[in-house]
């Protein structure tokens, strides 16, 4: 049994009155100063005294409007002005920032924000959270024991901090839910009239490489009501085929994105049912994912035997 994190105190103070702009953080204790800002508000921020010392900083936006998870760059410098100053004319995608100094003279320098960069890509390629605008992967610096002790301990107040921003993408995703029927021996569960499936629709290059592929399922949004009621997953497959083809048991539900989606872990390869065509269904009704039973999925004919009305989780 892993130990209880410790609990922990941040400070915000909005400087100029407005929770959405610009916001300082920190804690009791710490050495460190974190600037959370918009895009925006750089022209402001720019001015301030901490953009002229040595930091680590990391960006965050969508490249593509349709995207599910966010694009982040992280970066180090030993002139924040600057070196954002160039982002703002160079890089688009990102809409807002923060970044993280010492709060005192004899703070951080260049080596130790060299190896927070370091860390903190490491730790967003381990997580798969995001798209890495980093071109290249920084190689770790060298650092004394001591050095690496204390910068370690920077890094801990820093993944503490961030997801209090809206920013998870350095940490590696916990599961929300373990369903039952994670358990293979699970062949032919027993009956219900609660929603226990979700059917999910599917573009088929989509479905072949990753609901096939790589036997998950992901940027799903789920009630919360939900979560731990599913125990299986169907595929709907768009036009042309327009049928439920495939299903597979979960194994577990995660954070993906950071706009309240879900991946859902497959606990062994989908199998074929059906095909369950589209039928005479309402026009509209796989626009988006729709719960029903597993008994119902394996009597239907069409979709229109498996859309669940009525339910209390469905509200």
């Amino acid at each position: 049994m892993s130990p209880m994190p410790d609990p922990f105190t941040i400070r915000i103070f909005v400087p100029d009155g407005d929770p959405e702009g610009v916001r300082l953080i920190d804690r009791m204790n710490w050495t460190g100063l974190g600037v959370v800002f918009p895009r925006a508000k750089w022209s402001d921020v720019r001015q301030r005294a901490e953009m002229l010392r040595t930091g680590v900083y990391i960006l965050v936006g969508y490249t593509e409007q349709d995207d599910d998870l966010p694009t982040v760059y992280v970066g180090q410098t030993d002139d924040l002005r600057s070196r954002i100053d160039s982002h703002c004319a160079k890089k688009d995608f990102w809409d807002w920032g923060v970044v993280f100094v010492s709060n005192n003279s004899g703070g951080l320098n260049r080596a130790h924000v060299t190896w927070l960069e370091y860390a903190l890509v490491k730790r967003a390629t381990e997580a798969a959270r995001c798209h890495l605008d980093n071109n290249n992967a920084p190689q770790e610096p060298g650092l004394s024991e001591a050095e690496k002790a204390d910068t370690r301990a920077f890094l801990k107040e820093i993944v503490q901090i961030l997801p209090l921003v809206g920013l998870r993408v350095f940490e590696t995703p916990k599961a929300v839910a373990v369903p039952r029927a994670a358990d293979p021996s699970i062949v032919t569960p027993p009956r219900t009239k609660r929603p226990d499936t979700i059917i999910v629709p599917a573009q088929r290059e989509g479905f072949v490489q990753v609901f096939l592929g790589q036997n998950c399922w992901h940027a799903i949004r789920i009630a919360g009501g939900m979560l731990d009621k599913i125990k299986y997953v169907a595929g709907y497959q768009t036009h042309p085929t327009s049928a439920i083809t495939h299903y597979a048991p979960v194994a577990a539900i995660e954070p993906y994105g950071e706009e309240g989606k879900y991946k859902l872990i497959f606990s062994e390869k989908a199998k074929a049912i059906g095909p369950i065509p589209y039928g005479d269904a309402p026009p509209g009704a796989m626009q988006g994912p729709r719960y029903t039973t597993f008994e119902k999925l394996r009597g239907a004919t069409t979709l229109k035997d498996l859309l669940v009305r009525d339910c209390p989780e469905h509200h």
